[in-house]
């Protein structure tokens, strides 16, 4: 049948009223379990399109949440990268012990419908969105009619949508602080600051650099993608360059490896010759050689936070966006083990 099925079909193929299918699309107290379980199959094989507001009847879950990893450009999965995973670790346990089913999905929403079209044709409660950097707009207009979603990221100015994310531009000034009390004056930031996250940890990084009375030299700022060789390949030319430099700010624990590479490679000692911190406290920063000093950003508080905040969700109460406090962990990267 088309997607012009009508309410008046779908009663007829389950022999109810048309009041009964309609409540139980909408998931109305008045209609038993079993009814709409029955009316929901037979409104997905007759392609009717209906606000998915109960698949937890259909799982046995409490409710069901999605993840949605946007990753339109990059050459391999963004689920591979470490601190992603971490990100799906905490939601997955948050949802776990909530009592809720987790889906993956790696669609890229191009425009307003695509995402319009992602919400209603989801068999989700609620929807996580990871980064906002291509959909902040987008976001912005989904937001007018529709609250069932979260972004992980930053606030930015005029955002109308719910975000969670970390304290970044904290999160930066605290890790060039501590670089800067260990006497460190030449401390270069590595970052793509197009990414809202990072541009606030940069500006974490200027500020620090203000309340310590020090100049920030534009030749110690280099872009540098979330990739061990992308970072590498940045370290190598600011040496290359001849860029006098004692301190790293690394935006990401993947960047600051690509970093650690390129200064071994070009026998430099770290921290003896450059100290350095990384971000997000990636599993694998702790058995670096040396181990990453990082900010650590902790996933599993966010998980609960975003799991919660979709579960309580209602169109007449909005959800609040949240920063969450980040740590310091130092380890030998900065001399301390």
């Amino acid at each position: 049948m088309s997607s012009r099925t009508r309410l008046e079909d779908l009663a007829s193929i389950a022999g109810v009223s048309i009041a009964t299918v309609s409540r139980a699309l909408n998931n109305s107290p008045a209609v038993n379990d079993e009814t709409k379980r029955r009316v929901w199959k037979i409104a997905r094989e007759q392609n009717y399109h209906f606000r998915p507001s109960m698949p937890a009847l259909l799982s046995g879950a409490a409710a069901t949440i999605a993840v949605v990893i946007p990753n339109p450009h990059a050459r391999q999965s963004e689920a591979l990268h470490p601190f992603v995973q971490d990100f799906i670790g905490g939601i997955t346990e948050a949802a776990r012990v909530s009592g809720c089913d987790l889906l993956i999905s790696h669609l890229a929403p191009g425009n307003v419908d695509d995402l319009s079209e992602l919400m209603t044709s989801s068999h989700a409660d609620g929807i996580i969105f990871l980064g906002q950097r291509l959909l902040h707009d987008r976001l912005n207009a989904l937001a007018q009619g529709e609250s069932r979603f979260i972004v992980w990221g930053a606030d930015l100015p005029g955002q109308k949508y719910c975000s969670v994310g970390s304290d970044n531009l904290r999160g930066g000034a605290r890790a060039t602080s501590h670089l800067i009390n260990l006497g460190r004056r030449r401390i270069a930031f590595l970052g793509d600051t197009a990414a809202p996250e990072v541009q606030h940890r940069y500006e974490g990084y200027v500020e620090a650099h203000r309340r310590a009375d020090l100049a920030v030299d534009p030749a110690l700022i280099v872009p540098a993608q979330f990739e061990i060789s992308y970072a590498e390949a940045a370290v190598d030319g600011l040496m290359a360059r001849g860029v006098a430099f004692d301190g790293i700010f690394a935006a990401s624990d993947l960047i600051a490896l690509g970093a650690l590479r390129s200064l071994q490679k070009a026998g430099r000692s770290v921290p003896q010759d450059v100290a350095m911190v990384g971000y997000d406290n990636i599993q694998v920063a702790a058995y670096s050689q040396p181990a990453l000093t990082t900010i650590d950003q902790d996933m599993s508080k966010a998980g609960r936070l975003m799991v919660s905040k979709l579960l309580a969700a209602t169109e007449k109460a909005p959800l609040r966006s949240e920063r969450l406090p980040t740590d310091l962990i130092v380890r030998e990267s900065c001399g301390l083990g």
